[in-house]
């Protein structure tokens, strides 16, 4: 029964995002769904920014490992991105009337800082959607009792959520997540209240948690720990921002109000739905002690769909499934169309300046082919966690991108060689230590790149410009 349930759930999702597809005419329906969408799928569809594989899975695991302080960047930093990002795109870039941030670096400096901002971010998908395959395999593996393999599971999952990408974009995006929101709440908050009486109830599951030290926050044992809190809470909060997938669940607004208030309403309830999942997987803990604490060691994502499958009757777990597959694909089809979306307008277009829109179109969708088995590729070879893979995704545009787009909004003498010098100072700063010390250096390598960026900017800005007109790399 919970497999044939978790077979129609995946068919009707199919055909819900083909059905969008029907809506697609030129590139501008594809990416930003023709800037259209009215508050509740704006809301629902930053809400499922990043209410995925980690939220699920990464963040729950984490935080009954860790506690609160070893989630500082998601919920709290992710949450903020989307508050801030919302904010920032509703009132600077809006009007601009851009596919991508890429355009934004074209505008504003040249094309080659549009190319290499672009290539940042695209290369900071790589981790995060292939945490989202990642989990997909999970979920099939587990469902099917390891009938499917965890690496069947990520090929079969790649390939649903891959077809209705393709063909609908942004509208089978935002579509299906105004659906799968209802799904996610509905689903998370009746396990919820399944599992709270197994343990008796929500206020004996947060003592437990606040008597064994879970809901301690803040670092304790001097400056390092705070450097190392900080760097990760602020990597997640601002090295979020310059992402292709939040510029566009934001711009796809059918009006600038409607972005800002969409994102304030999507991140808030991003922030205070993340503790369910958490609650759900610390539960655990008080039912089966032994069990889940041995599980824990060995493989902490396994906890939540375990637990549910052992404790839970075949309907809850149906409900639980179709709650999680909704996450995941509702995430992971937004960061699969994002990377592609970029790379094709801000990398690939510049060597076909005088390509139609239709044809456009196509390479969009033959980009978003290529990079889905891109990810596939490292999803099936990584051995990190999902949440280590979304927590490290964001250094690069931290260190490389941030710097760049938010001085080209809000300072005037911001210049095509400061962005230029931020770029190169951030990444090569971070990739260098990473490379050389690794988590043994004393402060977090990304927070040294995005210092040095900052300084690249304001010394490239402010001396007498000799690269303000750099060669483009192709006719724009």
């Amino acid at each position: 029964m919970l497999i044939w349930f978790v077979v129609a759930y995946l068919i009707v999702s199919v055909g819900i995002g083909l059905f969008a597809a029907t809506r697609v005419h030129s590139t501008k329906d594809f990416a930003v769904a023709g800037r259209s969408l009215p508050l509740p799928v704006v809301m629902a569809t930053v809400f499922a920014t990043w209410f995925g594989a980690e939220a699920v899975f990464g963040v729950s695991a984490t935080f009954v490992k860790e506690g609160l302080g070893g989630v500082v960047a998601d919920p709290f930093g992710a949450s903020l991105c989307l508050i801030i990002a919302g904010l920032f795109y509703g009132s600077r870039l809006y009007k601009i009337n851009v596919l991508t941030l890429g355009d934004f670096f074209r505008i504003r400096y040249n094309r080659t800082v549009e190319v290499l901002t672009t290539l940042c971010i695209v290369v900071s998908y790589l981790g995060w959607v292939s945490a989202q395959i990642k989990a997909l395999g999970l979920v099939f593996s587990v469902v099917t009792n390891d009938a499917i393999s965890q690496t069947g599971g990520m090929i079969l999952g790649a390939a649903i959520v891959l077809t209705y990408t393709t063909f609908g974009g942004m509208f089978s995006v935002a579509i299906l997540d105004f659906v799968q929101m209802g799904v996610v709440m509905g689903g998370m908050l009746f396990i919820a209240h399944t599992i709270s009486g197994m343990t008796g109830g929500v206020e004996a599951v947060v003592s437990h948690a606040a008597a064994a030290g879970k809901l301690d926050f803040f670092p304790k044992g001097g400056l390092m720990p705070w450097l190392n809190f900080l760097g990760v809470w602020i990597t997640m909060m601002l090295g979020s921002i310059p992402q292709q997938d939040v510029f566009q669940r934001v711009t796809s607004a059918k009006s600038a109000k409607i972005a800002i208030y969409g994102s304030l309403l999507g991140g808030i309830a991003y922030f205070a739905f993340t503790f369910v999942p958490m609650f759900i997987a610390y539960s655990a803990t008080l039912i089966d002690p032994a069990f889940f604490n041995a599980l824990l060691e060995n493989d902490p994502q396994r906890v939540l769909p375990t637990l549910v499958l052992q404790h839970t009757p075949v309907f809850a777990q149906a409900i639980f499934f179709g709650a999680v597959l909704a996450a995941i694909m509702s995430c992971s089809s937004a960061t699969l169309l994002a990377p592609s979306v970029a790379f094709s307008e801000n990398v690939i277009r510049g060597f076909f300046p005088g390509i139609s829109d239709r044809a456009f179109l196509r390479l969009m969708r033959i980009t978003i082919v290529g990079f889905t088995c891109l990810v596939l590729g490292f999803a099936l070879v990584s051995d990190a966690s999902i949440f280590e893979m979304v927590e490290s995704a964001y250094k690069i545009t931290l260190a490389g991108a941030f710097v760049p787009l938010f001085f080209g909004a809000y300072w005037q003498r911001a210049t095509a060689q400061g962005a230029l010098f931020a770029i190169f100072g951030g990444v090569a700063s971070w990739i260098s230590l990473e490379l050389a010390f690794g988590e043994a250096f004393p402060v977090p390598p990304q927070l040294i790149g995005f210092a040095l960026s900052i300084l690249g900017m304001l010394a490239g800005s402010l001396l007498p410009q000799k690269f303000g007109r750099v060669a483009p790399l192709a006719a724009p």
